[in-house]
């Protein structure tokens, strides 16, 4: 599967760095504390503020990836896979790019993120750097180019256009001979055309599976992508500016905060990649709707249940993280008809369930560290959400849920966590109350409450 990659010499200069020194700090300095993070790891950290792009992201909350390419047409190929594929199989007659995204509208998602480039180095669009691509590809005669479809798509329909690409690429000889010059010329040069002929992108996912040992020249990338890009957000590795949360089960853990100070890079490889500065990375939680990423058609039993989509919602945009649903497109190029309808009506059940909030942050009153509901009018509950204001960073490290009980207006704790960070959701069985106390118990400066819904 090793292919000859058309070369073109760079003019950019050669610098000798270390490259986890080039990770650059988000944020201004404020107060130094002592926190918990996922998995009871303590760890130290100043206290940060995201970016106006960061916070951007964090309120999209549920996107679509799509992984879709010369795979696509491999039935049970997997990931590194040695077999041979021929840009001669890529033929997508029906690709449909507008059904994908206006399905991704329709579900309430905010952003939709592509395979550009998978680890097979199969390109999405027509590289002048390779042989291996669409262009060499019966698909419109080797004029197509799904890259540019996809971009279009999401324009027509408001959804923000992420491109995934894989720095491991198993196509590219120099990368398996080592030669990381070579390859690096190929990156920038494939980077360039991918953030420099397609307007605003707004998401470049990288994937770390099959880099671990590969020494890239990420100062020199980087500085070509925020030249080409200064308001991209990159995913996870190089020069980050959200995190993966570690998994591909759409899980996070409780207390996920937005300051970490190492990001988990691979599921085939254990080890983290130490920050040499705590940094705000909010999270990210990637799952499938199959069992597979890429199309299958031996896996449509896989397709999972409402029930078990909701779950994921709530352990992942309910615990502070953005969601990015996966389905693969099929080989017509249409998203299969039964993914489709299951998201549709994951979509319908999230609007169901959080569209008519019976109370709103306009019927709490703040008293110092309080926000106190009380009606002599009970009212059954049994979902309350709470967003923290995070333009001043995370404050709120310590909370408190208490309901006022029907009767006796007794206090009771219901739920006690962490932090807050952009939006935590607390199911509880369905109780009557006269009031509820959200206390903040320990914080840091002056925290906000953005917003609050009960249900």
């Amino acid at each position: 599967m090793r292919r000859k990659i058309k070369s073109e010499s760079n003019t950019l200069q050669q610098k000798s760095f270390n490259n986890d020194l080039y990770l650059s700090l988000y944020g201004t300095l404020n107060t130094f504390i002592i926190l918990y993070n996922e998995g009871s790891e303590r760890i130290e950290m100043n206290q940060l503020k995201p970016t106006e792009k960061q916070l951007a992201f964090q309120s999209w909350e549920f996107g679509l990836f799509i992984h879709f390419g010369l795979r696509t047409f491999y039935e049970g190929y997997v990931d590194f896979d040695k077999r041979d594929m021929s840009p001669e199989k890529f033929n997508p007659n029906q690709l449909n790019c507008e059904q994908w995204i206006e399905t991704a509208k329709k579900a309430g998602m905010k952003y939709a993120v592509l395979t550009a480039k998978h680890h097979d180095g199969f390109s999405n669009w027509p590289s002048d750097y390779t042989d291996f691509s669409v262009a060499d590809s019966p698909w419109k005669n080797g004029q197509g180019d799904v890259i540019a479809d996809f971009v279009d798509a999401c324009r027509k329909y408001d959804i923000k256009p992420g491109l995934y690409y894989s720095p491991y690429d198993g196509a590219a000889d120099f990368y398996e001979d080592k030669d990381s010059k070579a390859y690096d010329d190929y990156f920038v040069n494939q980077i360039t055309e991918l953030l420099g002929n397609y307007g605003e992108i707004d998401i470049l996912w990288f994937d770390g599976a099959g880099s671990a040992g590969h020494e890239y020249d990420w100062p020199r990338i980087v500085k070509q992508i925020r030249t080409l890009q200064p308001n991209i957000l990159i995913f996870n590795m190089a020069d980050p500016d959200f995190r993966w949360i570690g998994n591909e089960d759409g899980i996070a853990p409780i207390s996920s905060f937005n300051v970490v100070n190492h990001v988990e890079v691979s599921i085939y490889d254990k080890e983290t990649t130490t920050l040499t500065e705590s940094r705000w990375l909010p999270a990210e939680c990637d799952v499938q709707m199959r069992s597979n990423w890429f199309y299958s058609d031996q896996d449509e039993d896989t397709i999972k249940s409402l029930k078990e989509l909701m779950g994921i919602y709530y352990h992942s945009v309910g615990r502070g993280t953005n969601l990015l649903l996966n389905i693969g497109p099929n080989r017509e190029g249409v998203l299969p008809a039964k993914d489709t309808e299951r998201l549709l009506e994951f979509g319908e059940e999230i609007r169901k369930q959080f569209d008519h909030p019976i109370l709103s942050e306009k019927n709490f009153k703040r008293q110092d560290d309080k926000w106190i509901y009380q009606t002599n009018n009970p009212k059954f509950i049994e979902r309350i959400v709470i967003q923290e204001d995070l333009t001043e960073g995370e404050n709120i490290i310590h909370f408190k849920v208490n309901i006022i009980t029907a009767k006796t207006r007794h206090h009771v704790l219901i739920h006690e966590g962490r932090n807050i960070g952009n939006k935590i959701i607390i199911p509880i069985p369905p109780v009557k109350v006269s009031g509820l106390v959200i206390e903040v118990v320990e914080r840091i400066g002056h925290p906000q409450i953005h917003k609050i819904a009960v249900y």
